[in-house]
Formats: C-alpha cells, structure tokens, sequence
C-alpha cells in the first residue's frame, strides 16, 4: 500500500474510481459500501446498459426467457455514481488520473475490473452472420436466430460453446459444432475426463467435428481445411477470450505474458492505489504454488471483497480462493473446484458413462481440485475438503456410494 493510501486509509474521504460493469466492477462498488466506505464511488462501465449479470446470457436471455439480467442493486440508495456509455482510454498512474471518452476521471484509489474480451476468428469479422457472445448486445442478435431455427456453426468446443449448441438445439436448430483439438473441452480438462463428454453432443442431437479447423468463413457456409463445406445461417464463435487490458498499454501497469494485470495477493497492481479484480486480472495462490488468471464468475464474485477490505485498509486481507465454476449443458450440471495442474493422483467416483460422477484430483493425498457432473453433494463438500486441505483415503474416495467428506482421515 502507497504512502498516500496510508496516509487517507482511515479518513474515508477518498475517491474511489471503479472501471468495468460487470460482476466485478459492480460487487467492489457494492462491497465497499457494505464494508463501511463513506468516500466517494464511481463505477464507469463502456455499455450503455444498467449492469447486468452474464452467465444468463447464454441460457434464458438467449432463449428469450428473460428480458435481461440486470443486477438488482439501487445505485442511487448505495452513493454510487454510475457512469455507463464511456469507454476507458487510459491510466496515468503518476497524475492519479483515468481517461475516458468523458475526459479525464480524478481518483485516490482506482480498480481495473474490465474483464475479458472474446477471442475473434481470424477472417471472420465483418461476415454477415458471424455472431460473438459475450455481452447483452450480443444475446439480443441471436436471439432470433434462434427463433428462425436457423442451421448454426459453433466454432469451439469449450464451455461457451457447449452452452450455446444447448441452447441451440432447445430452439431447434440444427447444429454442428467444430473443434480444432481432438475432443472438447481441451484446454480446460484432461483428455481422460473430457473424453465422456464427446457423446452428449451427439446425445443433444448436436453433431461434434473434432480436428475440424476452419479455412474460412463466407455468407452461408464455413469452409474447413480438409475441403468440408458447412451450410451455416449462422456462426458463432467461442474460441476463447483473452482480459481486456489494451487500452492499459502505455499506462505502466505490469501485464503478464496472458496480457492479464499482474496483481499481488492483495490485488495490487504495479501502480499505487490501482488494484484489479476478475477476468482482467492474476493473483498469486499460495494454495496451489502458482500464478492464477481465473476467467469466471465467482471469482468476480469473490475477489471484490478483498479489495474493498484493503481498499478501507482495517483488516488488509490475502485473496487466496478456492476457484469454482459450473456449466450447464446438453441437460447436466457440471460444477469444477480447485485446480487440477497441480494435482498427482487422478480418481473417478462413479461410471463416466452414466448421469452422474465426479473426478477427484489428489496431491500427496490431499484434494486439491473436483469436477461434478450431476453430483452437487460431491462438489459442495469437496470444495470445503480443499479449502481445509484434509488428507484423504483414496480407497474411500473413490466409493460413490460415501459421502466424499467420510474419505477424510486424521494427519
């Protein structure tokens, strides 16, 4: 913490600049609020929507279930000076100053939670019916794609992909999906345990082409490299998204080689009084040894309340999480926990071919990370057993019948 932040920590009579939205940008608004702040907020976000959460998106916005998903917080009741439509340009540190399409924005303390941005097709942009989804705006495009049952193209087997061709095929629309890796979900799962996730494409009625790399996109088709011509009224793509940090570039802040905000276990970043939270941003995990970038919600969820801790500066708070996320697709509730790169033991509990299973990961007998499907128990007492790093019998483990919290054993 800089000398001024010390010097102010306690008087409340700060400035609190908050640039992004979105889950996270929203919840260090509110959790400063919560936590006793009286200093001034602002939360600047570059959509012109009330804030609003994302992971519907994908699910009841885009089947035309919901209108929206706007946060239900009273700005106005909290002090917060919400400031939509304005784009952040820039930070210089030194002037504690933000600039934004508005002109220059003054600040005692400033957190950058811009999130992710999606990953573009390389040849794709400007393509008609070439569509993205990760904001609101976007939903609302596809939304009557779906209603006109069109035939869809999904590029990219990963999470949102996969809850898109749900979505999709909910609608009725015929859908195919391509995939560069040689099974879905390659860059976020070992072959091993995506590897049963193949079939709930075809389960869907979803067709799943895997070493399908796409040659290029034209008006009604996706050409793949090997000559396949795919009929697409539409295209969607969700091969991945990288943190939304360009417009940081001339500002000094320390980026990492995933051009995330490196931030300390405080959220921190290199400059005085600038913290970041979120997708935008990696943390130290002293838990698993490691620099994490967690791109999902309840680290947005979860990371704010650190940062307002620090921020008031009372009770300076370490941001350690366990990471957690859940995707619902092709009618199963898959939850993660942990982080399984760090693990040396890999237990099933459960037939993978079935409804419903788990998959532990272990170091030196210790849980260390747990993926769900269809097992809420499974996940909700794995993620306590990890926090507590209890030792485990593998033995017990891999029971499906035990509760996974009677696999522990005294250290």
């Amino acid at each position: 913490m800089s000398e001024q932040t010390q010097q102010h920590g306690r008087s409340q009579g700060r400035r609190v600049v908050v640039v992004g939205a979105g889950m996270a940008g929203v919840q260090t608004a509110v959790a400063l609020r919560e936590q006793g702040f009286t200093g001034t907020v602002t939360l600047i976000g570059a959509e012109p929507h009330q804030p609003y959460d994302r992971p519907p998106l994908s699910k009841a916005v885009l089947l035309g279930k919901a209108e929206g998903s706007a946060f239900e917080v009273d700005f106005d009741a909290l002090g917060i000076d919400l400031r939509l439509g304005r784009e952040a340009l820039g930070v210089r540190p030194g002037d504690h100053e933000l600039d934004t399409e508005a002109g220059p924005e003054p600040y005692d303390v400033l957190v950058l939670a811009t999130g992710a941005e999606p990953i573009r097709l390389p040849g794709a942009e400007g393509v008609p019916g070439v569509h993205l989804l990760r904001t609101l705006d976007d939903a609302e495009r596809l939304r009557p794609v779906l209603a006109r049952q069109h035939d869809i193209v999904v590029v990219g087997a990963g999470w949102i992909g996969a809850e898109f061709a749900t979505a999709a095929r909910e609608a009725g629309c015929a859908v195919t999906v391509v995939e560069a890796a040689d099974r879905p979900l390659a860059g976020a799962l070992p072959a091993e345990v995506a590897a049963p996730m193949t079939a709930w494409y075809a389960d869907s009625g979803a067709e799943l082409r895997t070493h399908a790399r796409v040659a290029r996109v034209e008006p009604g088709a996706v050409l793949l490299d090997d000559g396949t011509r795919l009929p697409a009224g539409a295209v969607v793509v969700g091969i991945g998204a990288r943190p939304a940090t360009a417009w940081l570039a001339d500002s000094g802040i320390e980026l990492g080689d995933r051009r995330e905000i490196v931030a300390d276990d405080h959220l921190r970043t290199s400059a005085p009084d600038v913290y970041a939270v979120g997708d935008c941003a990696s943390f130290p995990s002293r838990r698993y040894g490691e620099r994490l970038l967690v791109h999902h919600w309840d680290n947005a969820l979860q990371g704010p309340r650190t940062v307002a801790a620090n921020i008031i500066g009372e009770a300076p708070a370490v941001y350690d999480p366990v990471p957690y996320f859940w995707s619902e697709q092709f009618g199963r509730f898959v939850q993660y926990a942990g982080h399984h790169p760090a693990a040396d033991t890999l237990l099933w509990r459960g037939d993978p071919a079935g409804p419903a299973w788990s998959v532990c990961w272990l170091r030196e007998n210790r849980l260390v990370a747990l993926l769900a499907v269809g097992r809420p128990r499974d996940l909700a007492q794995g993620r306590r057993l990890i926090e507590a790093a209890a030792p485990m019998d593998p033995n017990l483990l891999t029971d499906p019948a035990r509760p996974l919290k009677s696999a522990t054993v005294a250290s």
